[in-house]
């Protein structure tokens, strides 16, 4: 393993363990009504006031005319609208098994669009992991709306992993993370206060934290992917697994069915094995 990815992973493992934690507390608001938009714009909201006194002085407004920056902040409020609205009606694990289909497509646009290294074996680990994918979204004769929205996550996901190698030289990782949750923020600002619930304490609660670890876990990635490939990143993503899956069972009872459990193992071990060649 090289030294650029030495860096990189502390970052990496903890982004991957804070990003299903916010997550898990948004599954908390949605499953009891609470509209995927609001949580979405709250956490984009939240998290810029959390990271503007850190990230002011390293934002200029010219990063706002950057047409990729748009782009790469449209991604990431695609893919968190997504993953929450899939979060309301299914398992956690099984929504970030279907969501996996992100690290595949996100290796995939690298080698293409940022000629990043080809090789025929990593290749055949992501089409390993395609399985694990397909086992637990069951197409066809088994998946859920649900499910759809969380494959729909995972494209957009991976599309943002791509365009955050691609401009993570373009400002520092603190305003790269606040240009997008700003951005998030403006865009859903009008149907997120439109579904605006009465704000007990418990709701006020799982917002802040939903907000708090999604921000923290972006900020992490960032900082990972400054630091190496987007394609030697990749395989790391894969530690979401275990805590969606260790969170679905401590937090909701919830355990995956036969096939997908199988799934989630497939894709797993595709994922290490990814680490382990290197």
């Amino acid at each position: 393993m090289d030294k650029q990815t030495l860096r990189a992973l502390p970052l990496m493992v903890l982004a991957m363990a804070l990003i299903p934690s916010g997550d898990a507390a948004g599954k908390l608001l949605t499953s009891t009504g609470i509209s995927p938009v609001f949580v979405a714009w709250s956490r984009f909201a939240l998290g810029a006031l959390m990271i503007a006194p850190f990230a002011l002085t390293a934002t200029s407004p010219r990063l706002f005319a950057d047409w990729r920056v748009w782009l790469r902040a449209l991604f990431i409020v695609g893919g968190i609208v997504s993953i929450l609205t899939a979060l309301r009606t299914e398992p956690i694990a099984n929504v970030f098994g279907a969501f996996f289909v992100g690290p595949i497509f996100s290796w995939l646009l690298s080698v293409w669009l940022l000629r990043e290294p080809f090789s025929a074996l990593r290749l055949g680990l992501v089409c390993l992991g395609f399985v694990g994918v397909i086992l637990v979204v069951k197409p066809g004769f088994g998946m859920t709306p649900g499910l759809g929205f969380a494959v729909l996550a995972g494209l957009f996901y991976g599309a943002y992993l791509v365009m955050s190698r691609w401009i993570g030289g373009v400002a520092r990782p603190r305003a790269l993370l606040l240009s997008q949750l700003v951005i998030g923020a403006l865009v859903l600002a009008l149907p997120g206060l439109a579904a605006l619930p009465p704000l007990t304490p418990r709701i006020a609660g799982l917002t802040l934290l939903s907000a708090f670890c999604s921000m923290a876990g972006n900020f992490l990635l960032i900082l990972a992917y400054r630091r190496a490939e987007a394609s030697r990143m990749a395989p790391f993503v894969y530690t979401q697994l275990i805590w969606a899956t260790a969170l679905g069972a401590v937090v909701f009872g919830d355990l995956p069915d036969g096939l997908a459990l199988i799934g989630l193992v497939v894709l797993l071990a595709s994922g290490l094995a990814g680490l382990a060649r290197r």
